[in-house]
């Protein structure tokens, strides 16, 4: 898509002005205006789209928990990149959970690639907020959803959740 700045024409292109599709997704709490300006402008507003916290993948560490992800890094042979990227002095101090999310976006593909191994990693009863929030409406088909008026539906906004 190109970022969340080109959510407007992507809005415009595939919702009610365009081809009239429904309209959900997720998208980072730093994106959310830009998600709700677009979707208004679009009038596509009531449509849901979901947000993480800071990310995505900030919602799957959380999710996961820190020595899991490390255990799925280890897995997938990325152990000795990530005690290499722990050891470099602007690591040094910060929270753990903020460490592992920044190491996933140093290497192109490298959030596309564990996006995936984290996602089949999770428990249904530990599918984060937003993601469990656009899997039920995905599998329960397009819809009228109670959102708050700007089509963003918070994290909270989403509970209670069926597991999977």
């Amino acid at each position: 898509m190109g970022g969340a700045m080109s959510v407007g024409r992507f809005a415009q292109i595939l919702g009610p002005p365009g081809l009239g599709l429904w309209l959900t997704g997720l998208c980072d709490e730093r994106e959310r205006p830009y998600y709700a300006r677009g979707l208004e402008r679009a009038g596509a507003a009531r449509q849901a789209f979901f947000v993480c916290e800071a990310d995505l993948e900030d919602e799957l560490v959380r999710a996961l928990g820190v020595a899991r992800v490390k255990e799925l890094v280890r897995r997938e042979g990325d152990l000795r990149a990530l005690e290499t990227f722990l050891r470099q002095p602007a690591q040094q101090g910060r929270d753990p959970r903020q460490q592992v999310r920044r190491f996933l976006g140093t290497k192109k593909g490298r959030k596309i690639h564990y996006g995936r191994v984290l996602v089949e990693a999770l428990e249904p009863d530990r599918v984060p907020a937003p993601l469990a929030g656009l899997l039920d409406i995905l599998l329960a088909g397009a819809g009228e959803q109670d959102v708050d008026g700007d089509g963003v539906v918070r994290s909270a906004a989403t509970a209670p959740r069926s597991p999977r």
